[in-house]
Order: C-alpha cells, then sequence, then structure tokens
C-alpha cells in the first residue's frame, strides 16, 4: 500500500505488484471486444519472441477467449512481425512498432556491433549495410545465406562478425511462415521497409516510448526503463517530462515515474493465477524484478540461459510449468516452488485448463502436478 513521507509517497513491493499486473493485463483478461489482438500488442510494446510460441502464450493469459490463429493472421497480413528491438531479442511488435522502436534501440545495437570490430578489420561497415540490404531485399535468406554472400565481398572477415554487422546495421525482419501457430520455417529475413511497405523513419526521440513503458509497467524507475529498452543514459527524458508525470518511491528510496492516471490497485485486491511462457516480459523488464520475483525464487526460473515457462499465484513467481504434446494428447505438469494451498492448487489447475482449452481445442488434455522444486 501507499504511505506518506515528507518527499515522495512510498509504494511497496505488494503495491508495485498489483499496479504492474494490472498494466500487464494480468489481473483480469481484457475483452477482444475492448482491446483487439493488436491493441494489446501495441500496449504491451511488443511480446518476447526468440521462440515461436511464446507470443501466443503470453496474449492467452491476457486477453478474454483469445485463439492462437488471431496472432498468426495478423503475422500472415503483416500487421505485427518479428524483429530485433529491444535487449537485443526478438519481439513480435506492430508493424508501426517495428518501424519506430528499431531506430530507437539502433545505439544499443551499434553498442553491440563494437565488440566485433576486431573480426571486421578491413570492412566497410556502410557498404556492407548496403551490400545485405540489396540481398535481403532481393529474396529473404537465412543468418546462413546472408554470411555466406557477405563472405564472398569479405573472405577474410570473421563470419559471424559478419552476421552480427548485418543484424545490428539494418532492420531485419523475420518473414512467414516463421512465427505462425502451427507452421514451421526456417529464420528468413529480410528489411522492415520491405516486408511492411514502407519507408524507414528516423530515430524518434525516447520520450513517446518512456510513456508507453510506464503504461504497461509502471510505475517504474530509470534504471527499469534502461533494463528494458537496452538504452543508457535516459535519466534526461524522464527529467524532461517529470512535470507531467506521478513520483513515487520504493521502500529502498529509489524513485519511480509514473502516469497520474494509470491503474494502482489497492494492494490487497485479488491475484489471479496466471501461466506465462518462457521469457515473458513481465519477468524481464524491470531493473528490480521483486515486484514479481522473490530473491528466493529469482535463479529458479532459468536452467542455464534458457527461461522456464512459470506461473503466478497471488500475483508472484510460484513455480514453473511444462507441456508435453502428442497428436493426440497434451500433457501440461505444475511444479511449484513451495506448497500452495489446496485452493490455490485448485485455481492453478482450473487456469493451467483453461489455457489448454484456449491452445490446443482440437486433442485431449490432462493436467497434474510434478515434484516440488526448490534451491535443493
Amino acid at each position: 500500500m501507499a504511505s506518506k513521507t515528507a518527499t515522495h509517497p512510498v509504494l511497496d513491493t505488494r503495491a508495485l505488484n498489483r499496479a504492474t499486473l494490472a498494466r500487464q493485463l494480468l489481473l483480469r483478461r481484457v475483452p477482444r471486444a475492448q482491446m483487439p489482438v493488436a491493441a494489446a500488442v501495441a500496449h504491451l510494446v511488443g511480446l518476447q519472441a526468440q521462440n515461436v510460441k511464446p507470443p501466443y502464450y503470453a496474449l492467452a493469459a491476457r486477453l478474454e477467449d483469445f485463439a492462437p490463429n488471431e496472432l498468426s493472421a495478423l503475422m500472415d497480413t503483416r500487421a505485427v512481425g518479428r524483429i530485433v528491438t529491444m535487449r537485443s531479442t526478438i519481439h513480435t511488435h506492430t508493424a508501426e512498432d517495428c518501424m519506430r522502436l528499431r531506430p530507437l534501440v539502433q545505439a544499443a545495437r551499434d553498442r553491440e556491433l563494437a565488440q566485433f570490430r576486431r573480426g571486421l578489420a578491413g570492412v566497410d561497415l556502410g557498404r556492407l549495410a548496403l551490400v545485405a540490404r540489396e540481398l535481403v531485399e532481393d529474396e529473404p535468406r537465412t543468418m546462413k545465406e546472408l554470411r555466406e554472400a557477405l563472405l564472398a565481398h569479405w573472405p577474410d572477415a570473421d563470419p559471424f562478425a559478419l552476421s552480427v554487422a548485418a543484424r545490428c546495421s539494418l532492420p531485419l525482419v523475420q518473414v512467414t511462415p516463421r512465427g505462425l501457430w502451427g507452421r514451421s520455417g526456417q529464420v528468413r529475413l529480410t528489411t522492415a521497409e520491405r516486408w511492411f511497405g514502407r519507408p524507414s523513419e528516423p530515430a524518434p526521440a525516447a520520450d513517446d516510448t518512456v510513456l508507453r513503458y510506464l503504461a504497461a509497467f509502471g510505475p517504474a524507475s530509470v534504471k527499469d526503463f534502461q533494463t528494458w529498452a537496452g538504452l543508457t543514459r535516459t535519466r534526461e527524458v524522464f527529467e524532461r517530462l517529470r512535470s507531467k508525470l506521478a513520483v513515487f518511491r520504493d521502500e529502498r528510496g529509489v524513485e519511480l515515474f509514473d502516469l497520474p492516471d494509470a491503474p494502482r490497485p489497492a494492494a490487497d485486491v485479488p491475484a489471479p493465477a496466471r501461466l506465462l511462457p518462457e521469457f515473458d516480459n513481465l519477468l524481464l523488464s524491470h531493473a528490480d524484478r521483486s515486484r514479481v520475483v522473490s530473491a528466493e525464487h529469482k535463479a529458479l526460473m532459468w536452467r542455464g540461459n534458457q527461461a522456464y515457462c512459470t506461473f503466478l499465484l497471488d500475483g508472484f513467481l510460484a513455480g514453473i510449468w511444462r507441456l508435453e504434446e502428442t497428436a493426440a494428447t497434451a500433457t501440461l505438469t505444475l511444479q511449484p516452488f513451495g506448497s500452495p494451498s489446496r485452493a490455490q492448487r485448485d485455481e492453478l489447475a482450473e487456469e493451467a485448463g483453461r489455457t489448454l482449452a484456449r491452445m490446443r481445442p482440437e486433442i485431449a488434455h490432462a493436467v497434474r502436478f510434478g515434484a516440488v522444486r526448490d534451491r535443493g
């Protein structure tokens, strides 16, 4: 709950949790008549999409009666696309955001590319960008095909560095059928300009993106925004916007910014069980993740650099889940981190069953509980 100090109101962990869940559409599912799928993708400022299925499961947790073919149809008609943006990772964005956000994070891509300059000795990066653009706009290419074509121009360069240079220099979109629900396909790339049929735009000021980030992830600190965006030196943007924003502090005294009229529910508002895909942005978009992930559970989200699918109980990370599928059955196994109550187990099982019914309605379903996971 919020309390007053001599300076700014203090938001405790539960208050931050409920505010963030409300922005993330995770306190209650939103009817699609109120927020269609494309609008939800835009509101969330994209969906983490290293793998094909996570954006679909992310929307299933947030929208009423979501069906995977809805997002798939938007991707097939090029209303949304898959592109590297925040944190140098693939996201599913609306076409407008693909064009808008990719230039915004170009400075981060330039820093990434600088780490590979040794392997690019003698390579004119401007010419490389022109050559790579011509190659992928002539025909969408896999990264292997693009790398081999670039090596013909720069045979002494490091092959991987050439790949990084192309990916960092150009706004490369993964073309369909990659990313479509129930379809398979190699990652083939072309430019955002070619795929969406519109010219590139100059890099925008970050002000609008900060406001959109707060609408989807706030209240948040400057470092939180920088963690989400993969950008640095954005303090001046927040200072420029300060007069338009509400200002709070967390329990450690960190300054938090927010939209004045954004929802900040009471800390005791019930939070339903929710299943999230691997790499869900809820869990990755703050420097301080304690509003959703406790310190004792943080390491349990990962196996090496691969994230598990997770679930929330009472708004907080409470376990992982996995799905085993055959042509005829889908079995979803839930592994809590602790000992949920009987009521929580029933709620979680109901949510898991609902998720399977939405995502795989054509086959038989089963939900079961696996072994409790702990740090041991």
